[in-house]
């Protein structure tokens, strides 16, 4: 069985699976995917998230607001760690810093990701950390404010093998989605390569991200097949080895309170 980490199902365009989000966990199914494990973006698509996780039993839910968000509202400590007591929430996230698509001052994200990280602590979830043009930054924060007492996965790792030692050595686990299988990645594909196995995770991020070959194209939890059978060649593996071992992963980490 393999495990879609990070998915973002209520964001799917539904009309190629009739316009149902069963659809699109049945194409997932017939390639093996068991579990998927839905992202907070906002706290206003957070309600109707929730819904699909709890009327699905392969889907668990996370709870945060991304770092690009704006206009939104932005939870407190205590309102994140009111919301991580449901029993499908696993993971506060996701969380970080992104100065690619940020200008200015970004103590606002610093201190967001920091109310975050007090309150994974706070609820003992992880954290599902997202970290883009921001590496020592984020690594600073982490380490700041205890983030390894709870640990983690940098979700759609792109970051280099400096970066996911350190992360590791903070308890966290690194994610690789489909950029791993497009062309321009071999530094990511020399990483996947020399990964630990119990240090790893495999993810979609859809719709977002589709890995080769659908790249281009929306991506769906059914193309997280790809990004595995692409790192087990990458590591001469089997993809059963790959799908083993990041599921056992997934469960270590995030504990998910359903059958898996």
């Amino acid at each position: 069985m393999l495990v879609d980490s990070h998915c973002h199902l209520d964001r799917l365009d539904l009309a190629p699976f009739g316009g149902s989000i069963d659809g699109v966990l049945a194409a997932a199914q017939e390639q093996g995917i068991g579990h998927f494990l839905c992202v907070s973006i906002n706290l206003e698509a957070y309600p109707a998230m929730l819904g699909i996780a709890e009327a699905h039993e392969q889907v668990t839910a996370s709870v945060g607001l991304h770092p690009n968000e704006q206009g939104g509202h932005d939870p407190g400590i205590n309102e994140l760690v009111e919301l991580a007591r449901h029993p499908k929430v696993v993971a506060i996230g996701e969380t970080g810093l992104d100065y690619f698509r940020s200008e200015g001052d970004l103590e606002w994200q610093r201190d967001r990701f920091r109310r975050h990280i007090a309150a994974a602590r706070q609820s003992g979830k992880p954290l599902i950390v997202h970290s883009r043009d921001a590496r020592e930054d984020t690594l600073a924060v982490l380490a700041e404010e205890g983030a390894g007492e709870v640990g983690g996965v940098m979700h759609c790792f792109t970051g280099d093998w400096d970066m996911a030692r350190r992360a590791m050595d903070m308890n966290f686990y690194i994610s690789f989605s489909g950029i791993v299988t497009f062309k321009s990645a071999q530094e990511l594909q020399e990483i996947a390569r020399k990964m630990p196995a119990d240090r790893m995770l495999v993810e979609t991020d859809s719709p977002y991200l589709a890995p080769v070959p659908h790249r281009g194209k929306p991506n769906q939890p059914a193309f997280v097949r790809h990004v595995a059978e692409f790192i087990a060649e990458l590591r001469n593996e089997s993809c059963e080895t790959v799908a083993a071992v990041t599921t056992r992963n997934f469960r270590a980490l995030f504990k998910p309170p359903v059958p898996m």
